[in-house]
């Protein structure tokens, strides 16, 4: 498929990415959402909870993948929801990660960029609760990772509802994004936003013995790779941090997407690198339709409209779905 070229615009004084990045994660609200919450017990003995908004009218369902230590509550979500409930008349299934429900989870492992196993059972218990005909899997920035992984593995071949994936802002190649993250001040501060609640959680778990390590080691954690060669590696089955991004990152197989899916990544992303932009094998595969926009830093995509703010990813996406469904 070409490169989708992309309508997408911002005034001038918005066209920053870190102003893209930040302002909606410090001042984006989202009101009219209320979710019904409900859990997912896992086949290991952990959980997840789902929040899910029912529109009773339609047999389709989407399914939203939140970032790194983001939730169901976190306003990329609540906005996408909201504006896909309307539009689309979809029902809207948010899940929250191990451990990102506000409620510790129960194992010594967490989440990862490529946790195919934990989405495929959510969508199977959605298929529980409603007999959907088509489900669609939307993902944000290492859930749109965790996203184009899944569709690129399995697309329907696990669920045959599974029918299509929207992903935006996503670092598939997660090595270079973390590297980059690691070659500025402001990359360590947006690296450090995350850190700040992924040792806190750790070392909740290390006093329930979950974790057999030293708290000073959790404490020492200063980068992605400290932590991720501590815990995440090795919890979750890789033999370090650099195997986990290697055997995780989604580009290296995101030629192989097996279902309609959508790619948008913007130019002034401050999490991405040119790795992160899969333009030889969107021309490749018909089912890959990467879309980039000058302008839209990361899970941003702000413009104005006569009524204010406008986050023009969701329209996007809704958009997407229609043309799919």
């Amino acid at each position: 498929m070409p490169i989708v070229s992309s309508k997408f615009d911002a005034p001038s004084f918005m066209k920053n990415g870190h102003f893209q990045t930040m302002y909606p994660f410090f001042f984006r609200k989202v009101g009219s959402v209320v979710f019904e919450r409900s859990r997912v017990e896992l086949d290991d003995g952990d959980f997840v909870d789902v929040d899910r908004l029912e529109n009773g009218e339609f047999d389709e369902l989407v399914i939203l993948s939140h970032g790194l230590e983001g939730n169901s509550q976190t306003g990329y979500i609540k906005g996408m929801a909201k504006i896909l409930h309307q539009t689309t008349k979809m029902d809207i299934t948010a899940w929250n990660m191990r451990s990102c429900s506000g409620e510790l989870n129960r194992k010594g492992r967490f989440y990862h960029a490529a946790s195919c196993d934990d989405l495929n059972q959510v969508i199977k218990h959605s298929l529980t609760q409603k007999k959907y005909k088509k489900v669609h899997l939307i993902g944000f920035s290492m859930g749109g990772n965790l996203t184009t992984f899944y569709a690129a593995k399995y697309g329907n071949s696990k669920i045959s509802e599974v029918s299509s994936a929207a992903v935006f802002s996503s670092p598939i190649h997660l090595e270079s994004a973390i590297n980059k993250l690691n070659e500025t001040s402001i990359g360590n501060f947006y690296a450090e936003s995350f850190l700040t609640t992924m040792r806190k959680k750790s070392l909740q778990k290390q006093r329930l013995g979950l974790l057999d390590l030293d708290p000073k080691d959790i404490k020492a954690c200063k980068s992605f790779i400290d932590f991720d060669n501590l815990i995440t590696a090795p919890t979750h089955g890789f033999k370090d941090a650099f195997d986990y991004y290697n055997e995780a990152s989604a580009s290296h197989i995101i030629g192989q997407v097996k279902i309609p899916t959508l790619l948008v990544q913007s130019k002034d992303d401050p999490f991405l690198t040119k790795k992160c932009f899969p333009i030889r094998e969107a021309h490749r595969n018909p089912y890959l339709h990467l879309e980039i926009t000058k302008t839209g830093g990361h899970i941003g995509f702000m413009t104005l409209l006569d009524k204010g703010l406008y986050f023009w990813g969701e329209q996007r996406a809704a958009q997407f779905l229609k043309e799919v469904a």
